[in-house]
């Protein structure tokens, strides 16, 4: 009973806990089966839509690659056209210009040719025909060189009744044959003798040109006199209306003027010979009443048509055709090739495709008293007209293929773009398809071990001992921050109470090196900058200094300004943390040397003078994290304040140290790179302190200049003194290298702006109103008598927009640029204050100021607002060429100068003196010298890019003068002109003046100022700058008094002119710059600093002048009383 009582038990027990045990298995399982159910919804509801947009993203990309490339191809298409017509037109106004000029020297040639005939007849009273000019060759050369005409005669008309009478004229003056072929043998450019001269015949009566052929009843025309000579006298009077002379009797009698004649049959010996014509100058009786004087005469000059279309287009550009097509029906193709020009044939066999394109440039000039339709509508004569079109070589020169070779790299972007996009798709499918495996067995694992409550909370715990990880040591937190950039334990700004119940992060650390580096000379040097360029200098040399910190590892701490704050011996100690420093500092500093010397091309004058100076100190500092808005890692301590003390106490382009980093580096057996420095120094709280400058066989701590360098106005260095006789070749040979390095400067600041102008010109209207014709020649005016009232600004091309992109420069333009300001840079003087650098330091006044000139909006529709945005400016930000004229001028505006004023110079060279009449001389000079400089062959490609046509040049011409010649600022009549001038523009009571002369006067006016102030920058720029400038007008000024070349010696009354100086002329100038609203913040900036200086020198200019004194005393040897 007991044992089935018990096997009972037994067997019910185990069959309920079977039961229990299934039960709990299969909840455990279905558990399981939902959760991985779920998981594969998720997963596949999530796969759907990531599959969806790859398609989507995939179709996006095929598409966008499809549109851009199609895009790219039509606008690199577009833009071959467009330069292909652009240029198209540039060089068509070209060929326009130079053959309307050539055509003018022929007709102004036999015009010169006729006068002298006619001159001739009233002056030794002779009638006609029996009129015989002098020395006619003389006359003759001089016409065929200034028009390339190859033969030019004088034909009288000679009446039937007259034919004895002029024979036997002719024979008793026919002397002048004799003389005209004496004149022609000695013509250089040719190998003739007298013997190839046939003077057999001496009947010198009219005759028929064809031998054995009856001469007619008259009247005649006989070839009396000629240019060159004829080879065979029996051409002397032979008679050319036989040749037909007399087809334009009846045009010339009823026009009064020069006509053409068709072009002429070649010889029978030269079929194929290039065409040539004729041109007709009638001759009068009555030299002053040629519209009712009787025609006695013509002059015929002779001309080849190719002769007149060389030297159209710079060399290598080829593929113009021209046509020559006159009235009388016929027509003749060129190939203009460069500079040479190429006969094709008789008729028009230009391609017709390019119809739409023609270029027509007249021969002739329609007057106010005939109509085209009225000259040609008598016979005998024929107009001209040159035809141009582009070719297809012309066109193919333009095809750049860069459209099918981008739009081909563009698709093959793209497909490796979509490739590499759907090998991103693959590995990620894969990687996520990966972790989801390993997640769900994770999941699995730890569900199977543990029941969905505890794995919660180990989960939970995980989280918090990930969170509990991040409570590091002080050090370990800094060099996490240090290396990362950012600290793990930020907390949410809400939660301000976080900062203080967590441990900051920071640490002491006991040996390290601290470096203070400062660039002296940079205020002063960046108040004659733009904010741009102050900012270029600052990001390259810190960007150098920070290449160099990583290679050293040296820790940047921070920069403030221009100081750069460094340290070693942390996050990482480091033993040498002092020798490592040092050796940091030698290259910083060596680099800088090197740095400015390239920037000085692209920043300007006074560049190189910029250097570094630099303390270091050795100590322990506090470091850490300032929590805050913007957490900084920061240095705290007296090392700090020490090592600050030791830059600012140091020497430019020197690194000084202290004692305790002497030590170290003593200890470490550098004790050869320490020099004691003679003289204690004084720090503030620190009392005197005896500190040392690191020297190094790699680094030369010399001073490049002890004017301009530091803005505490010490100099000084370590190292042995330059000897005397070496000193001038060492300075020559620093001079020359800085004076390339301004060239190189003012030529990409010009061929900056050359790029504008050119890009512009098409964007520009030139004026309406006629232009003033001027002469400049030398010998009918001076650059004073072109002063202009008012400069004519061009009229602005509504929607044109302000963004100028600039056009390329070709290489030889480019090279003839940079030719010609270092020709300029060689005329200027070794003055000490008008110099060659004086002129770089004006230019970048000038283009400072440019560059702040507000740019006006012209991207409105509506004209009178556009107008409006234009004027406001008065039409300097529109005009490149103005911009480039004004730099130009501030480049040249000194150039000869003799170290002396005006009053001195016309003592010292009184014919230079009575040309210019006794005003403005050194400045006439200098605009002669460099105008004449810029015309001169050898920059032909230059003159033509900055004005192709004469409509620039005279207004290109009339900005130099004004700008040039309103530096003169001594000159006390002048000075009340410009005045008067100022208050006529600005005054606003001028109400008779147009609204375009208005704005015209005032641009006029504020380049004139823009000049002048730029002239005395200096005065309006730092006080360190203007200390500069001060001392080396001083040293010039001196330097003429004791060579006698000055009356006055200007140590006497220097302090008293200064003042006087500031109060009546630069605060005055600087007002009207502000005043005309145009310069921006720059107007404040240079009102501002003439005020200063005017206060400083108040306070300080008698002890500045006598130092300037006592230094012009030690250099040339003289004694102050």
């Amino acid at each position: 009973m007991s044992k089935e009582d018990d096997h009972s038990w037994s067997v019910d027990d185990r069959e309920s806990t079977s039961d229990g045990g299934t039960r709990q298995s299969a909840d455990a399982i279905e558990q399981e089966k939902a959760e991985e159910e779920a998981v594969a919804k998720i997963t596949e509801r999530e796969t759907r839509q990531v599959q969806v947009w790859r398609i989507f993203t995939l179709l996006i990309l095929i598409a966008v690659s499809v549109v851009v490339s199609t895009i790219t191809y039509r606008l690199l298409e577009a833009q071959d056209v467009d330069e292909f017509e652009d240029s198209y037109v540039f060089y068509a106004a070209a060929i326009q210009n130079a053959v309307e000029s050539q055509v003018r020297d022929i007709f102004s040639a036999g015009e010169m040719l006729a006068g002298q005939v006619m001159k001739s007849a009233t002056e030794k009273n002779e009638t006609y025909p029996f009129v015989t000019v002098d020395l006619f060759e003389v006359v003759g050369r001089q016409a065929r060189e200034m028009s390339g005409i190859f033969d030019i005669t004088w034909c009288p008309i000679v009446s039937g009744e007259e034919y004895d009478a002029f024979a036997t004229y002719a024979n008793e003056n026919i002397g002048w044959y004799n003389d005209s072929i004496a004149l022609y043998l000695d013509e250089p450019g040719h190998n003739f003798t007298i013997d190839m001269f046939n003077l057999s015949d001496t009947d010198y009566s009219i005759v028929n040109p064809f031998p054995g052929m009856p001469t007619g009843p008259g009247p005649y025309s006989p070839r009396w006199q000629g240019s060159p000579p004829s080879f065979d006298s029996y051409f002397i009077n032979v008679d050319a209306y036989v040749f037909g002379a007399n087809a334009t009797n009846e045009a010339i009698e009823k026009f009064r003027r020069p006509l053409m004649s068709r072009v002429l049959d070649p010889p029978p010996d030269l079929a194929n010979a290039p065409p040539y014509g004729a041109l007709a100058h009638p001759v009068y009786d009555n030299l002053f009443d040629p519209k009712t004087a009787k025609i006695v005469g013509k002059v015929f000059s002779l001309f080849y048509w190719d002769a007149n279309l060389v030297n159209l287009l710079p060399e290598g550009i080829t593929g113009i055709t021209g046509i020559l097509k006159n009235s009388c029906n016929q027509s003749f193709t060129y190939n203009v090739e460069g500079r040479s020009v190429k006969y094709v044939g008789i008729g028009d066999m230009h391609d017709a495709h390019y119809d739409h394109m023609e270029t027509v440039i007249p021969f002739y000039q329609v007057t106010d008293e005939f109509t085209e339709e009225e000259l040609t509508s008598v016979e005998g004569h024929c107009l001209y007209y040159l035809h141009v079109y582009p070719s297809k070589e012309f066109e193919e020169r333009y095809s750049s293929k860069n459209a099918v070779q981008t739009t081909t790299m563009l698709v093959f972007a793209f497909i490796f773009m979509i490739t590499a996009f759907l090998m991103f798709d693959t590995f990620v499918v894969r990687r996520n398809r990966k972790l989801l495996i390993a997640m769900t067995r994770t999941n699995a694992i730890v569900s199977s071990m543990f029941p969905s409550n505890v794995r919660d909370r180990i989960f939970a715990q995980a989280k918090n001992e990930s969170e509990e990880k991040k409570a590091l040591n002080g050090k370990s937190r800094l060099k996490t921050f240090l290396s990362s950039g950012t600290d793990d334990n930020e907390m949410d700004d809400e939660n301000d109470e976080y900062m203080y119940k967590t441990k900051p992060i920071a640490d002491l650390f006991p040996e390290t090196t601290v470096l203070f580096a400062d660039l002296a000379g940079f205020t002063a040097w960046s108040s004659m900058r733009e904010p741009t360029q102050v900012f270029i200098l600052l990001e390259t040399i810190y960007k150098a200094m920070d290449d160099i910190a990583k290679a050293r590892r040296v820790f940047k701490v921070e920069t403030v300004g221009d100081c750069y704050v460094a340290v070693t011996g942390l996050p990482d100690p480091r033993k040498d943390h002092a020798v490592a420093m040092c050796r940091f500092a030698v290259d910083c500093v060596q680099k800088m040397n090197a740095l400015t010397k390239k920037l000085e091309v692209i920043l300007g004058p006074d560049t190189t003078d910029l250097q570094m100076r630099v303390g270091l100190h050795s100590g322990p500092v506090t470091a850490g994290v300032l929590r805050g808005e913007r957490s900084r890692f920061q240095l705290f301590g007296d090392t700090m304040n020490t090592a600050s003390r030791m830059e600012s106490n140091g020497l430019p382009g020197k690194i000084h140290i202290s004692q305790e980093t002497a030590r170290l580096l003593i200890a470490a057996g550098k004790e050869h790179w320490v020099t004691p420095r003679e003289e204690k120094v004084v720090a503030k709280g620190k009392g005197e302190l005896q500190t040392y400058w690191l020297v190094t066989t790699k680094a030369s701590n010399r001073t490049r200049s002890d004017t301009a360098s530091s803005e505490t106005e010490t100099s000084g260095g370590l190292g042995e003194a330059t000897p005397p006789e070496a000193s001038s070749e060492l300075m020559t040979q620093v001079m020359g290298e800085k004076t390339e390095r301004l060239v190189k400067w003012i030529v990409e600041v010009l061929a900056s702006m050359l790029k504008k102008v050119i890009a512009r010109r098409k964007d520009l209207l030139t004026t309406q109103e006629s232009v003033r014709q001027l002469s400049f020649t030398k010998l009918t005016t001076t650059p004073l008598e072109e002063v202009q009232e008012i400069i004519r600004m061009p009229v602005f091309k509504r929607g044109a927009g302000t963004e100028v992109k600039e056009e390329e420069l070709s290489d030889v333009v480019l090279a003839q640029l940079k030719e010609y300001v270092a020709a300029i840079a060689s005329m200027y003087h070794n003055n000490p204050f008008h110099n060659f650098e004086h002129a770089s330091h004006v230019t970048m006044s000038v283009v400072k100021l440019l560059s702040r000139i507000v740019a006006p909006d012209v991207e409105a529709v509506n004209s009178d607002l556009e107008s409006t945005l234009h004027d406001y400016t008065y039409g300097i930000t529109s005009d490149p060429l103005t911009q480039f004229a004004c730099v130009l001028s501030a480049l040249i505006h000194d150039v000869d100068h003799p170290g002396v004023p005006n009053t001195q110079l016309i003592e010292e060279n009184p014919q230079l003196a009575r040309f210019y009449k006794d005003k403005s001389v050194a400045e006439q000079n200098s605009v002669d010298l460099s105008w004449e400089l810029l015309q001169d062959k050898n920059f032909s490609d230059l003159w033509l890019a900055i004005c192709p046509n004469e409509s620039d040049r005279i207004r290109f011409r009339q900005l130099v003068v004004n700008s040039v010649m309103a530096t003169d600022i001594m000159d006390k009549d002048l000075k009340c002109l410009r005045n008067k001038r100022w208050e006529r523009a600005f005054s606003g009571n001028n109400v008779e003046e147009s609204e375009k002369d208005a704005v015209d006067r005032k641009a006029t006016i504020v380049i004139e100022h823009l000049i002048q102030a730029s002239d005395v920058a200096h005065t309006m720029q730092h006080w360190h700058i203007y200390r500069k400038w001060n001392q080396r007008l001083f040293e010039e000024m001196y330097r003429a008094y004791i060579q006698g070349r000055s009356a006055t010696d200007p140590s006497e009354n220097w302090y008293k002119g200064e003042i006087g100086f500031f109060d009546f002329y630069i605060i005055p100038l600087a007002k009207k710059l502000k005043d005309c609203g145009v310069f921006g913040v720059s107007s404040d900036e240079y009102l501002n600093y003439a005020e200063k200086n005017r206060q400083e020198w108040e306070s300080r200019g008698m002890e500045v002048v006598a130092g300037m004194i006592e230094a012009a005393h030690t250099k040339y040897g003289t004694k102050s009383d």
